[in-house]
């Protein structure tokens, strides 16, 4: 999207829906299109590995077929978009069916033949698992087929759909084992370096992701035709997309993959302009957003500047005594989008409801509300009032929800990424209410009633 339009929009992941899938988007599109919100963000679409997390996957290109209830389509276009996706689809294929067939082992278990991509260990497993491999292959592709349905339901609806994109990618996934010299990886497939980031004031042993970093002399030496793929597919789905921790393409925190925790590490410089001006070359513009939250140094914001991306403010970070503070809206600029709070925030509500007296001061102070109940409102009318080109609210703080609500608390593995809403919750009181303020803020294309 033009970053010099206002626009709002609001977060919600697909299996957050009441179904869990896509199955309702229908109603979904026409509440957006409803109220006036011009823009739907999602978290990754990828197939969770292992759990629910849609930020470890077991792949960068493929869809998770679970987001689609049923999937009939139409097949007279498969064969030629099987040929168009064969540079991921036929390793993502093997990927899946070896895995089911080992038990879900981690492809550095598998046997060393199918482990080390033996030519011929692989031209006999694809003979005799040319069903298996077809129905992979067949399944996303329906997935694709409705993918494009929904995007164009969408657009007819004047929505733009805005996506994510994990900055690195799970070592067992199909990515990594298809294409190990693109990696950090010793002779046995395991990673020699590991991503995260360094202890800091909210986490005194830093955060060790156990993600593989990057081989990025390889990359680089065939024009990141990988990161190219990627971005092509991605845009398939997405009108624009949000690249998660866009600091790691100025410099990436390296830890050694036989240390426990990211205390032990250090920082390593990757070729991000050399990376973001090889995609420029192909796509033009670049519809993409950096998640450029945390501690960001100028290099970073450098990096985004140089190719006009616009970066994040987070509402729920704007409250301390810092006069420089780029999450105050007072000094959020145009090329920003901003939420109250993003999928790993507590909901605004719960937020508020768990601060210290102190810190609650500090907000009523920064507001200048006097009634704490006010709060929650007040900052959503704050974010869709300011400068920033495009304001995000999660679906949880339109509804005034609390932190039973919340979507994902980094560091934990339980109770995450189950959040749905209902139906009823979309009454016509809220609509009204949130037309109306789209309305007031200049953030929605349907005009007011005289």
């Amino acid at each position: 999207m033009r970053f010099d339009t206002r626009r709002a929009g609001l977060l919600l992941h697909p299996t957050s829906l009441p179904s869990g899938t896509l199955a309702e988007v229908d109603r979904w599109l026409d509440f957006l299109q409803a109220v006036g919100i011009g823009v739907w963000q999602m978290l990754p679409l990828g197939l969770p590995l292992g759990g629910l997390s849609p930020y470890q996957c077991a792949s960068a290109f493929a869809v998770n077929p679970g987001l689609f209830s049923t999937a009939p389509a139409d097949m007279h276009g498969f064969m030629d978009w099987r040929n168009r996706q064969a540079h991921w689809l036929v390793d993502f294929a093997r990927f899946m069916v070896i895995k089911a067939e080992q038990g879900g082992a981690r492809w550095t278990d598998w046997p060393l033949a199918l482990r080390d991509r033996d030519a011929q260990a692989l031209a006999a497993f694809d003979v005799s698992h040319a069903d298996k491999l077809n129905a992979v292959m067949v399944e996303q592709y329906r997935v694709a087929f409705h993918g494009q349905r929904i995007r164009a339901q969408a657009a007819a609806r004047g929505i733009q759909l805005f996506g994510d994109m994990p900055i690195f990618v799970a070592h067992d996934s199909a990515d990594v084992w298809a294409q190990r010299g693109l990696f950090r990886l010793d002779d046995a497939g395991h990673p020699t370096v590991v991503t995260g980031v360094p202890p800091d004031y909210f986490c005194a042993s830093g955060q060790r992701w156990g993600n593989p970093h990057y081989n990025w002399a390889a990359m680089q030496a065939d024009g990141f035709a990988w990161w190219r793929a990627r971005l092509r597919a991605h845009f398939e789905w997405f009108d624009l997309l949000r690249i998660d921790h866009f600091r790691g393409l100025a410099a990436a925190w390296e830890i050694p993959a036989d240390e426990p925790t990211a205390v032990h590490g250090e920082w390593v410089a990757a070729p991000g302009a050399e990376l973001l001006q090889a995609i420029a070359d192909e796509m033009g513009e670049l519809s993409l957003v950096a998640e450029d939250l945390g501690v960001i140094t100028p290099d970073v914001t450098a990096l985004r500047h140089r190719f006009g991306l616009p970066g994040m403010a987070v509402m729920q970070f704007a409250f301390d005594d810092h006069a420089d503070n780029p999450h105050k809206p007072e000094n959020v600029h145009p090329d920003t989008v901003y939420y109250t709070g993003t999928h790993d925030n507590d909901t605004t509500l719960g937020w508020w409801r768990t601060l210290p007296d102190e810190a609650r001061r500090q907000v009523m102070r920064q507001l200048d509300v006097n009634d704490p109940d006010a709060v929650p409102a007040a900052m959503i009318a704050t974010v869709l009032e300011s400068r920033a080109a495009l304001a995000v609210l999660p679906l949880q703080d339109v509804l005034r929800l609390d932190s039973d609500a919340r979507m994902n608390t980094p560091g934990t593995d339980n109770g995450n990424w189950t959040w749905r809403f209902v139906w009823d919750a979309l009454t016509p009181e809220l609509a009204s209410r949130l037309l109306r303020q789209l309305q007031k803020t200049r953030r929605c294309e349907i005009p007011p009633r005289p």
